[in-house]
């Protein structure tokens, strides 16, 4: 029996407590944070997710046998390798392994030492040089904050004037602070994007079906950039030539680069992907699960989550098939009003019974907390209202049915995920 302790509060959270609680293996579940939601299956405790020294010493502690990391912002900052050095076994990239995510720049040059396919691109510590290239390249072209920003970093210009505006606002207004240090700069990619995740143990790669997340803030792909609006899996533009044609060009040699340069990878490869004329591109690395990706694949896998996540960790993936529910699912993201700037926390959330009530819902929280009794917003993003169908546009129509019992005046959601599939 193993006691497992999963760091973060968002819906990706969420949703794998929600997968691993399933586990016949689970003994207890405990999470740090942890959210409204999450406190239905797991053990909250109060550790802030970046707080390694505090998420450590609780592990130990608590007699904690594995640690499921669900956030960029630790395994960037080294909590899987305190993690084991104090002897605790978890799920995630080391430090190393995880500036593939820490840094754009480095993942860049990496893809194109190894020539795996990507944009190309320029890097820049200094605004005027980076201005003098977009000058060269003209638009439209994409300018990206090196470090990470919480999935806000990157900015599409249709012009050269809003390229350097996007220089300016990263580099000398300091948006995302020390993120904007330095900037890639890189060629406009046209086709359908496509999220790709593979659980990796260091040598091997296990691929899980694909999604597709919408990152525009509004309906019909408008407006700003955020952490993700909604998302559903499978995604009709990766067929199974396309899995593993994308598994041959870009994954199997990103894993055998690493170990190359004394990074060997462990844990789950994200890699947000264009496709265009049947030739895949890399955009961007991720060294976690996709948040709400996370959300539709939990729902439509059938194996043991917990024994899949351990066997990467302990290098033995080839040990493990994945089955999956041959369904769609789609999860619609409700958020504050005025996300992705300012937004009011604080609001009531009622209705969600009465959502849940409907078959093949379920809802995970996400910026959540519990009030007196009530559940009240507490983040940018809220909750991710998924449903479970045998296609795409049952599960659309199911989820906005869902959607629509919640009764939470404060938040808004796009009405329109799912619709390259449907």
């Amino acid at each position: 029996m193993t006691k497992v302790l999963v760091v973060g509060s968002g819906g990706r959270e969420h949703a794998l407590c929600w997968a691993i609680a399933k586990s016949p293996r689970l003994e207890k579940l405990y999470a740090a944070p942890g959210n409204a939601g999450i406190a239905g299956l797991a053990q909250c405790v109060d550790v802030a997710a970046d707080d390694i020294d505090g998420l450590v010493a609780f592990a130990i502690e608590s007699g904690i046998d594995f640690v499921v990391v669900g956030p960029e912002t630790p395994l960037v900052a080294g909590l899987v390798d305190n993690l084991e050095e104090a002897g605790v076994k978890a799920f995630g990239p080391n430090a190393k392994a995880a500036q593939l995510e820490g840094s754009k720049g480095f993942m860049k040059d990496l893809c194109a030492k190894y020539g795996i396919p990507t944009a190309a691109y320029g890097r820049f510590d200094e605004p005027d040089a980076a201005k003098e290239f977009i000058l060269r390249h003209h638009a439209p072209i994409v300018v990206k904050a090196d470090g990470l920003a919480a999935g806000k970093g990157v900015i599409l210009c249709r012009n050269e004037n809003e390229a350097y505006a996007a220089i300016d606002h990263i580099m000398t207004e300091r948006a995302y602070g020390a993120a904007g240090d330095e900037v890639v700069i890189e060629d406009f990619l046209d086709g359908e994007e496509a999220s790709f995740f593979a659980l990796v143990d260091g040598k091997r790669a296990l691929p899980l079906i694909s999604a597709q997340d919408h990152k525009a803030a509004y309906d019909g792909d408008e407006g700003p950039n955020t952490g993700g609006m909604g998302a559903f899996s499978p995604a009709p533009v990766v067929t199974g030539k396309m899995a593993l044609t994308i598994m041959d060009r870009i994954i199997t040699p990103t894993i055998d680069a690493m170990a190359a340069e004394g990074r060997p990878y462990k844990g789950v490869l994200y890699a947000g992907l264009m496709i265009k004329d049947g030739e895949p591109s890399v955009l961007e690395y991720n060294v976690r699960f996709g948040d709400p990706e996370c959300q539709p694949l939990m729902m439509l896998l059938k194996s043991d989550l917990l024994d899949a996540l351990e066997a990467c960790a302990d290098g033995r993936l080839d040990t493990i098939t994945l089955e999956w529910h041959d369904d769609a699912a789609l999860v619609v993201v409700m958020a504050a009003l005025g996300y992705p700037g300012r937004y009011e926390k604080g609001s009531e959330i009622r209705g969600l019974e009465d959502a849940l009530s409907l078959d093949g819902v379920t809802v995970f929280h996400a910026g959540t907390k519990a009030v007196n009794g009530s559940i009240v917003a507490d983040g940018g993003r809220v909750l991710g209202v998924g449903a479970r169908a045998p296609s795409v546009a049952k599960a659309q129509k199911r989820a906005y049915e869902a959607v629509d019992r919640i009764n939470w005046p404060e938040g808004f959601c796009r009405r329109d995920i799912g619709w390259r599939a449907v």
